[in-house]
């Protein structure tokens, strides 16, 4: 596990399109699934990571509190399953089922999303609106990336999800999201041999 923070994409970046399978569903997901969205939250997480593990029902009560206010939000993992396989498509499956996750968790077989997004550990958020006072727009902007809140395995701090709470909270109120952003911190993304970013 080689520790890693998030790379902190520009704010006002534009989302990345995608499409990938939702590994429950089978279905395929993509940034225009979310098209009526108030706002999109991407998060890339994975089954094995203990940094995900320790956050993993905060993420499914995220779900639950913001899906039915007009929060879209997508899970997606992108280790290698090869050499990774509790992140594979049929594990992750098992981790959505367990979970009880109410948004499509999909499978980046490429790394190819990984990489538009520059996501680079587990967990990784990135959450996206509308420019302030012109409705929902096509595509969104980054209005937060970062932390869930100050939490870690070990530290007894509470694991509440705030940072990424406050930041939902203002972009569902048409507020532009205030405060510092902190860095996420996880394990690096697993990358295939030879398919690592430069970023």
């Amino acid at each position: 596990m080689a520790l890693t923070p998030s790379t902190m994409l520009p704010l006002g970046t534009a989302a990345p399109d995608f499409e990938l399978p939702d590994v429950v569903s089978g279905k395929k997901i993509s940034l225009s699934s979310f098209k009526d969205k108030k706002a999109i939250l991407v998060m890339f997480i994975c089954r094995h990571c203990p940094y995900v593990e320790h956050v993993k029902h905060e993420l499914a009560r995220l779900g639950k509190d913001y899906v039915p206010q007009g929060v879209g939000v997508v899970a997606i993992s992108s280790n290698d399953a090869k050499n990774y396989p509790d992140d594979s498509p049929a594990k992750l499956k098992e981790m959505a089922l367990e979970l009880g996750f109410n948004f499509p968790f999909c499978y980046d077989e490429t790394q190819a999303v990984a990489k538009k997004y520059a996501a680079a550990c587990t967990p990784d958020f990135f959450l996206f609106a509308a420019p302030y006072g012109r409705g929902v727009a096509s595509p969104p902007q980054l209005a937060y990336r970062g932390q869930l809140d100050d939490s870690r395995p070990g530290n007894n701090k509470p694991l509440n999800g705030k940072d990424l709470r406050s930041a939902i909270d203002a972009v569902l109120a048409g507020r532009p999201v205030t405060g510092t952003q902190r860095p996420s911190i996880g394990c690096n993304i697993k990358w295939k041999p030879g398919n690592e970013p430069t970023y």
